[in-house]
């Protein structure tokens, strides 16, 4: 079951995906990805063309994920919920 990162509803870690990295709405796309299609210039349009599930609110709230990284604001799940 994938926990949502507090303030960010649509970016998901689940311990047994992807070594628990930080992912778009419980798909097997990181946030990591997006941000690394995103600063070699990728727009939404060219990025939903190969990977139609992205949504804007997605690339929104990667951004803001990003932003409170760099405010050391950082999430790490430490544990599955009960």
């Amino acid at each position: 079951m994938p926990q949502t990162v507090p303030r960010f509803d649509r970016l998901t870690v689940e311990a047994d995906k992807l070594g628990g990295q930080v992912c778009i709405r419980g798909y097997r796309f990181t946030v990591e990805h997006l941000l690394e299609l995103l600063a070699d210039g990728w727009d939404l349009e060219r990025i939903q063309l190969d990977f139609p599930f992205i949504e804007h609110e997605d690339v929104r709230q990667t951004l803001g994920y990003a932003a409170a990284l760099a405010h050391r604001e950082l999430y790490v799940p430490l544990q599955e919920p009960a």
